[in-house]
């Protein structure tokens, strides 16, 4: 019988509760406009040709990693292009977000939509990957994707929303629809996914951002379990961690857990000791710093991040992240400050 070896960096051991000798830490965006290489980069190309040239997402997903020594990249890319591959228009208005041009209006909408593979599609993404995971060395690489609902309620709105009253009334009053919309994308994530990793991902993450925000507990458990339980059984077969991460839900955060994935992401709402009782210990925990507190003098944000540590309690299976993305403003040095404090915190010696 073939023993697969324990991982050595510090990243992947806390995602298997594997001892480490210092947290690990990464942030979500962390490839991002609070960075003068990025915004340099950026400035001489859209979003979408950024997401699409292997070339320019691999330099912006190393960018973080060669600055701040993070202790896992996330390849550079965005949770909405597999949307335009399915055959949504997609477009990144600048000042205003994302917007999908030909919005789903009808359930006859969703059964135009295609399920191509992720070689179809992304395939700009998984060559990123490739060329980044052969600059990172010993650095694991997370790969992503958007969590069905948070997909489905994007191409529903058209955008971004505050109350998701399109997707909310197509998924009460056309259920047949909204399942056969939930499986399409479950069969799209799932091949995008596990493709990322035959790609070189070490790790990946699945994102349900939107979830937390528009559906309470009933709803959630009807409309979402299911189909985010599927995809991540689907994931397994994959052999790397898979991050479990949605905002807004502190309230089912148990439900969320129970979906499937070996860590799971919190946002910075629940305090991190809390919030690890109610997932069980023999999952892991990503978070969870307000992203705000990064814009704070260094007393208080170093505060907030001893809070956030110290909940942990010397466990190893504790990811440093931010409850959400970083924010365009947040000063660099402050980056760069939390990253070398939390790397020179050494674990308590257990017993």
């Amino acid at each position: 019988m073939t023993t697969t070896p324990e991982p050595t960096s510090p990243f992947l051991r806390a995602c298997r509760n594997l001892p480490v000798e210092h947290t690990p830490v990464w942030f979500m965006r962390q490839a991002g406009r609070y960075m003068p290489e990025y915004r340099a980069l950026r400035a001489k190309h859209s979003m979408l040709e950024c997401i699409h040239t292997p070339e320019l997402a691999a330099e912006i997903t190393l960018q973080p990693i060669k600055a701040f020594g993070f202790d896992a990249a996330i390849i550079f890319s965005d949770i909405l292009p597999p949307l335009a591959g399915m055959g949504l228009n997609l477009e990144f208005v600048k000042g205003e977000g994302p917007a999908l041009h030909n919005r789903i209006e009808r359930p006859y909408d969703v059964d135009l939509l295609a399920v191509p593979p992720a070689e179809e599609i992304m395939g700009g993404t998984l060559k990123a990957i490739k060329l980044a995971v052969a600059e990172l060395g010993q650095t694991p690489l997370i790969g992503f994707a958007g969590a069905p609902f948070t997909l489905a309620s994007y191409a529903i709105e058209g955008g971004g929303s505050k109350n998701y009253l399109r997707a909310k009334s197509f998924m009460y009053s056309e259920p047949a629809a909204w399942k056969r919309l939930m499986n399409k994308l479950v069969t799209v994530q799932a091949d995008y996914m596990l493709k990322q990793v035959k790609a070189g991902a070490s790790a990946l993450q699945l994102f349900d951002s939107w979830a937390g925000h528009a559906l309470g507990k009933l709803d959630y458990e009807r409309y979402v379990k299911p189909y985010n339980t599927e995809l991540f059984k689907k994931l397994e077969s994959a052999g790397v961690p898979v991050i479990n991460f949605s905002t807004g839900t502190s309230s089912y955060l148990d439900v969320v857990a129970a979906c499937g994935g070996d860590v799971i992401g919190v946002d910075w709402h629940m305090p991190l000791d809390w919030a690890w009782a109610q997932i069980g210990p023999d999952k892991a925990i990503q978070g969870n710093l307000d992203p705000v507190a990064l814009l704070a003098p260094w007393r208080e944000l170093r505060a907030r991040v001893d809070d956030v540590l110290d909940r942990a309690n010397g466990r190893p299976g504790h990811i440093f992240n931010l409850g959400h993305g970083i924010f365009p403003n947040v000063p660099v040095d402050n980056v760069r400050r939390v990253v070398d404090y939390i790397h020179g915190r050494r674990m308590k010696a257990e017993g």
